[in-house]
């Protein structure tokens, strides 16, 4: 399964959330922002390769369907309302990313 994580600038929470589940077997991870000065800005190519579009906040939801409205059809669109308070990697940001994303996530997926 192919989940892109979504936040505003693609620097601590979207970053996390790809590495934290590109350990998972069975999912290939991908991140970007819907800001213009994202570090990985969305484009595209990242909308049609996801299955499941993971967002950090309602707001980058919008954004993604202000700029990609129909090309968004074929994948599956998950808000986890993490608000930016984190740094990269931080402990507290990894465990709420497991918990809130972890449910959208196909079975058996989560490392043993």
């Amino acid at each position: 399964m192919r989940i892109l994580f979504v936040c505003g600038r693609a620097r601590t929470r979207s970053p996390t959330a790809e590495q934290v589940f590109s350990r998972w077997p069975g999912l290939e991870t991908a991140s970007a922002g819907v800001s213009d000065d994202a570090d990985e800005p969305v484009e595209a190519d990242h909308v049609a390769w996801a299955e499941i579009i993971v967002v950090m906040e309602r707001a980058h939801r919008r954004k993604l369907i202000r700029r990609f409205g129909p090309a968004l059809r074929h994948a599956r669109i998950v808000c986890l309302d993490v608000c930016d308070d984190y740094a990269f990697m931080e402990p507290a940001l990894v465990r709420l990313l497991e918990a809130r994303a972890g449910r959208f996530l196909p079975r058996g997926s989560k490392p043993s």
